[in-house]
């Protein structure tokens, strides 16, 4: 289409530098706390992680490493992680975020995919790498720490400190075309290698604008946020941009995520909103229950990253006051794609139907679209009631991958298959009913493993629950229930079959329930259903509780 007359608007390049130039001018006393590795607490300014930001630009120019080089990251959340971040973005070089709870041979494997030329890592992660630098492509290494803290090392590392001292806080930042690459994240590669998402500069900036959003993650200046969810997971969800360029004050916990940590953090620093998984949110509910604490500064929990137990959502809302902000995303949507909560339409309903719409992964924010197919690619209806393939599309969602891998992932309308089983209600929420390598299908009909899972999480002695289907000589597959039991619990089997009965339908009752000291996780925290599937073929898991 011929466009017949252009705006009179300033061409104003969205680039991530402008985020934290931002911060610095308007925002520039607000702190950045962090909790170092050594336990002791560090606060520092916009304005002055801004002109450390600069430093770093001037240490990696030192380097050599110009517009598109890649500098890699092995670092928990901290203030000196996001000077790295910025001092990085800000030149046109592209960070990339390693995933510490990797494999070590994932890890080689990402660091040669990416060409990392500068490796930035905490100073507890030196064993790691020290194991397999022979395999990494890295030319320069520096390590996080102060010069009286800097561990020995065979890397021939630098202190991050002298690496940054007396460097030009007036660098420049910026100059280039706003789709230039920005970051790099790599998916966890549960299945073959890991698949590189690269986000640009443009892409990173809108999805700060839209998690800005009242009913996205809804942070302000008057905010104190704490991302427990570590950087390395997708930009910790975003807000490392979300809380400079709202001018948030930001509490960073390392890499103490227990219980008591938390709350300590949570309490002492009057944090009024965080994220995580579900895994760290157990661990503070029995904190706060063991010990008769109370949280009287926060006020909204973003929990995303694998589907929220009722209990826990039942726990922070009706015993603590604390708003429950159900998310869901990947990283190949930035991550971002749907937020929880109520319609107008809900807002008087019964507190059991708002509890049930709340559990739902919520409504996608303006800049995300989704629908759901058949296996015919044919749109299915938004009833609530149609389980399908979820695609998604917008203008932070991944339109490929790092070197191709994967080949052509849109379809011909440009959607992205999100490889989840989902439904969409009339109200637009979308609820996740598993994932499609994770699916059961008995019969020719789907069996939603994650609402299997819910309705166990519920009850007290259970820490971790998960279902996945085992080969059947009639209907194919059956589900099969796992259990790991609270610690001194061991509930029986009738206890979780009268869970069950009622919340799901009655042929989705798993055939057997077996119980094992750990469930497995994956990196990100998550249940890893592959390992549990092969621990079965392999006759591993243990004979059933009763």
């Amino acid at each position: 289409m011929e466009i017949e007359m252009q705006g009179l608007m300033q061409h104003w390049p969205l680039t991530v530098d402008k985020i934290l130039d931002h911060a610095a001018r308007v925002h520039g006393d607000a702190e950045v706390v962090t909790r170092r590795l050594g336990g002791d607490i560090h606060r520092i300014s916009y304005a002055a992680l801004h002109d450390r930001a600069k430093q770093v630009s001037a240490a990696l120019m030192a380097q050599g490493i110009r517009p598109g080089d890649r500098v890699a990251t092995l670092a928990w959340n901290g203030e000196r992680h996001m000077e790295c971040w910025y001092g990085t973005m800000g030149i046109g070089a592209v960070l990339h975020t390693i995933n510490p709870r990797l494999h070590a041979d994932q890890i080689v494997w990402i660091a040669n995919h990416a060409a990392d030329r500068v490796l930035v890592l905490d100073a507890c992660f030196v064993p790691l790498i020290e194991s397999i630098r022979d395999r990494l492509p890295i030319e320069h290494y520096v390590i996080i720490a102060d010069r009286d803290a800097m561990p020995a090392n065979d890397l021939g590392a630098l202190c991050y400190e002298d690496w940054i001292a007396g460097r030009d806080t007036g660098t420049p930042w910026g100059g280039f075309d706003e789709n230039a690459a920005c970051g790099l994240c790599y998916t966890s590669g549960t299945t073959g290698n890991p698949k590189g998402v690269l986000y640009s500069h443009r892409s990173n900036v809108l999805h700060a604008m839209m998690a800005l959003g009242r009913d996205v993650l809804n942070i302000g200046r008057n905010d104190v946020v704490m991302p427990v969810v570590p950087m390395f997971h997708a930009n910790a969800w975003g807000m490392a941009f979300v809380c400079p360029a709202a001018g948030a004050r930001m509490v960073m916990p390392g890499a103490q995520l227990d219980g008591a940590s938390i709350y300590e953090l949570l309490d002492s620093e009057r944090v009024t909103m965080t994220a995580a998984v579900p895994t760290v949110w157990i661990g503070l509910l029995h904190h706060l229950r063991e010990h008769g604490l109370c949280l009287p500064w926060l006020k909204r929990v973003v929990i995303g990253g694998a589907a929220l137990p009722e209990a826990i959502l039942r726990a922070f809302e009706d015993d603590y006051g604390i708003e429950v902000i159900h998310g869901w995303g990947m990283t190949e949507l930035s991550p971002m794609g749907t937020l929880g909560g109520l319609m107008p339409a809900l807002a008087d309903a019964d507190r059991d139907i708002q509890v049930r719409q709340k559990l739902k992964q919520g409504i996608p924010p303006f800049g995300v679209e989704l629908k759901i197919v058949d296996e015919d690619g044919e749109e299915l209806p938004a009833d609530g009631n149609s389980p399908g393939r979820l695609k998604a599309r917008g203008f932070a969602v991944a339109g490929g991958y790092l070197d191709g891998d994967g080949g052509d992932v849109l379809d011909a309308d440009g959607w992205f298959d999100t490889g989840d089983v989902a439904t969409i209600d009339n109200h637009g929420a979308m609820q996740i009913t598993d994932r499609a390598k994770d699916v059961i299908k008995s019969g020719g009909e789907w069996i939603s493993s994650i609402d299997i899972e819910n309705a166990v999480l519920s009850h007290a002695g259970v820490a971790n629950a998960a279902a996945i289907g085992v080969p059947h000589p009639k209907w194919d597959e059956r589900p099969l229930l796992i259990v790991q039991a609270e610690p001194g619990a061991r509930p029986a089997d009738h206890e979780l079959r009268d869970l069950l009965e009622g919340r799901i339908a009655r042929w989705w009752m798993p055939d057997e329930i077996v119980f094992i000291d750990a469930i497995p996780l994956g990196p990100t925290g998550k249940v890893n259903k592959l390992k549990l599937r092969e621990l079965h073929r392999e006759g591993k898991l243990r004979a059933p509780l009763n």
